[in-house]
């Protein structure tokens, strides 16, 4: 190699390695003079039992226009039965709802310039402070099919209803979390955690066991009457 060639190059990466340090002192500086915090995202999960359950099945038959009135008077005793078979289920009479019959049009069964055909239909809702019990039901309705009974029922929906004082017990666990997060990056960097500066919240995901489909928005799963509530809190520390 020429002399002249190798003592350019050598200059060349000695400069490279001044700027190299210059913009790792910057760095350092930076960190520790604008603020000198460090914020971290901590979590908390526990798991819990719905408390109260929603579910609303339908009763529907089969009509055309000039027989609606006679099908919703049968629709009507159908209503009647499945209501019978709650309270004799041990759901409580003013914990039923119904909803007015509907008559819709049937679009599937008139495609060949037949007569109208409809669908007549009334909706039972129950509410429940037993969602064992609804589940159940869930389960056994399918028994009023053997009286000729066309139900058709909806998933069964689960709630917490102590959710607002799980959020406030798991934000402190969430917030205790992310200090021992930061403890460790920390520590990586041989800086310690020192008082807490500030610290947020975030949403609560209400989620069935063993999932993972969190939103940044918070969700809520009620498919089950088992559940995992997580809280996530953002803190931030002052670091020295």
């Amino acid at each position: 190699m020429n002399p002249r060639s190798y003592v350019v190059e050598s200059i060349i990466i000695g400069l490279g390695l001044i700027a190299s340090a210059a913009v790792a002192a910057y760095a350092f500086y930076a960190v520790h003079t604008l603020g000198n915090t460090l914020s971290v995202t901590g979590s908390a999960t526990q798991s819990v039992q719905a408390d109260s359950a929603k579910w609303t099945v339908s009763v529907t038959r089969s009509a055309y226009a000039d027989s609606i009135a006679s099908t919703q008077t049968k629709v009507a005793a159908d209503s009647q039965q499945v209501q019978d078979f709650f309270t004799s289920n041990g759901i409580d009479k003013e914990n039923i709802t119904t909803s007015p019959i509907f008559a819709d049009q049937d679009y599937s069964k008139n495609q060949n310039g037949g007569p109208t055909a409809y669908n007549v239909r009334q909706d039972i809702t129950v509410q429940s402070k037993d969602p064992q019990l609804v589940q159940k039901l869930s389960k056994d309705i399918s028994q009023l099919a053997g009286k000729g009974i066309l139900v058709s029922s909806q998933m069964p929906q689960y709630y917490v209803s102590t959710l607002p004082d799980i959020r406030i017990a798991l934000i402190g666990k969430a917030v205790t979390d992310a200090k021992a997060r930061a403890t460790e990056i920390a520590k990586s960097t041989g800086q310690k955690v020192g008082a807490l500066q500030s610290a947020s919240g975030g949403v609560v995901q209400v989620l069935s066991p063993n999932s993972g489909d969190v939103s940044d928005y918070g969700s809520y799963d009620t498919s089950t009457i088992d559940k995992q509530v997580m809280v996530t809190a953002r803190a931030t520390f002052y670091i020295r």
